[in-house]
C-alpha cells in the first residue's frame, strides 16, 4: 500500500511537471510571435517608420532630414507671420501665391530650434548654421531613410523581460518619438514584446490590424514605396496640375463628412460662423448640410480639367457657399483630406478626418 502511494505521488508530480513545461513552452512560443530584437529587420523598419519626417516644412527650410520646432516666426514677401502649427505652412503658401510675377522670399527669425531625424534638437542662430545642417540631407526626391507611407496608431504597449524571461517592465508608446527611442534603446540581452494586436494607418487613410511581428514586417515592407512622400521643395506641386473631376468624386465618396476649414469672402473670415456644420457631398450631385437639428439641402457639380476645374455649389439657405469656384487643390494624407476652392481672393476649404 505504501509503495502504491509513492507511485501515485510520483505520477502526479510527473503530470504536473509535463503540464507546467507545456504551458511554459506555449507562452514562450506566443511571445516569439511578438518579440522585437535589436538590429532585426522589423526593428529597423519600425525605426524608419517612426523617424522624424522633415519634409512637412520644406516651404521654410528646404530640408527633408530635419524640421523646425514650432512656433517659428518667418517673414514672407515682407509679411511677418508666426507659424504655430502645420496649418501655418498653408498661410506661407497663400502669401506666395498672391502674385505670380514677384520674387518670393521666406526669411526665418532666429534663433530657432531644429529637430533632427532622431528627434534630438539643436539651437540654430543663423542661415549659415542652418545650411551646415541641411547639407547633410538628401536632395529633393532622393531616397532617404524614413518611411512615410505607413504610420503606427498609438498608443502601443510593450513588455520587457530579463534574461530569465521574467517580466520587468511594461511601457506605453504614445507617438513616433517614443517609438523611435524605444527601438533605439533595444538591448540584445533583454527580450521585448509588442502587445498585439496593433493597428497601422496606410497612405490612403485606411487602417490595418496587425497580429504579430511577421505581419508587421510584411505590412511595412509592402507600404514602404506605396505613396509619394512629397520630399521635394515645390510647395505648389500638390495643387491641381493633374486634378480631374474623378479625383473630386473619389475624395467625396471616400470621406463622407466635411467641415469648413477656411472661408474668406471679400477679405472677411467667415469660417467661425460654420463651426459644427457637417457637409456631405453625395455622388448624385446633391449636398446635405447638418448642424445640430438643422438641415440644408443643395447641389454640387464639377467640370473641366487640371487647374481649370469649376465647382458649382448651390445650397438653399447658405448663400456664403453659393458660387462657381475654381478647384485649387485636393490633398489627402494619413487620416486627413482637404478640398480647397478659390475665386479670385476668396477662399473656401473643406476638411475631413477620414
Amino acid at each position: 500500500m505504501k509503495t502504491l502511494k509513492i507511485t501515485l505521488f510520483l505520477l502526479v508530480g510527473l503530470l504536473i511537471s509535463i503540464t507546467s513545461c507545456s504551458t511554459e513552452d506555449s507562452l514562450i512560443n506566443d511571445r516569439t510571435d511578438a518579440t522585437i530584437t535589436a538590429n532585426s529587420n522589423v526593428a529597423i523598419l519600425m525605426s524608419k517608420t517612426a523617424t522624424n519626417d522633415g519634409s512637412a516644412d520644406n516651404i521654410i527650410d528646404s530640408a527633408n532630414c530635419l524640421s523646425i520646432e514650432l512656433p517659428v516666426t518667418v517673414t514672407v514677401n515682407g509679411t511677418t507671420i508666426i507659424i504655430d502649427d502645420e496649418d501655418g505652412y498653408e498661410d506661407i503658401e497663400d502669401i506666395i501665391d498672391l502674385f505670380d510675377d514677384d520674387v518670393d522670399s521666406v526669411v526665418i527669425s532666429y534663433p530657432i530650434t531644429v529637430i533632427l531625424a532622431d528627434y534630438s534638437t539643436i539651437t540654430v542662430n543663423s542661415d549659415a548654421e542652418l545650411a551646415v545642417l541641411t547639407a547633410n540631407c538628401t536632395d529633393e526626391n532622393d531616397n532617404d531613410d524614413d518611411i512615410e507611407c505607413i504610420d503606427f496608431q498609438y498608443p502601443i504597449t510593450a513588455s520587457i523581460f530579463d534574461t530569465n524571461n521574467v517580466l520587468v517592465n511594461t511601457v506605453t508608446i504614445n507617438n513616433d518619438n517614443d517609438m523611435y527611442n524605444f527601438i533605439d534603446d533595444l538591448d540584445e540581452t533583454t527580450s521585448v514584446t509588442i502587445n498585439f494586436p496593433i493597428s497601422v494607418i496606410l497612405a490612403d487613410g485606411t487602417t490595418q490590424t496587425i497580429n504579430n511581428v511577421q505581419e508587421l514586417e510584411n505590412a511595412i515592407e509592402t507600404a514602404e514605396d506605396s505613396c509619394d512622400e512629397d520630399d521635394d521643395y515645390d510647395y505648389d506641386d500638390d495643387d491641381c496640375d493633374t486634378c480631374t473631376t474623378g479625383d473630386l468624386d473619389s475624395i467625396f465618396a471616400t470621406c463622407q463628412q466635411f467641415e469648413v476649414d477656411d472661408l474668406k469672402i471679400n477679405d472677411t473670415d467667415l469660417e467661425d460662423n460654420y463651426v459644427g456644420y457637417i457637409f456631405t457631398f453625395n455622388n448624385d450631385g446633391t449636398i446635405t448640410v447638418v448642424e445640430n437639428t438643422n438641415t440644408w439641402n443643395g447641389t454640387w457639380s464639377a467640370s473641366g480639367t487640371a487647374n481649370d476645374i469649376d465647382v458649382i455649389i448651390n445650397i438653399n439657405g447658405l448663400p456664403d457657399f453659393n458660387n462657381t469656384w475654381n478647384l485649387h487643390e485636393i490633398e489627402q494624407e494619413l487620416g486627413e483630406a482637404e478640398v480647397e476652392l478659390r475665386l479670385g481672393d476668396d477662399r473656401l476649404s473643406f476638411e475631413s478626418d477620414c
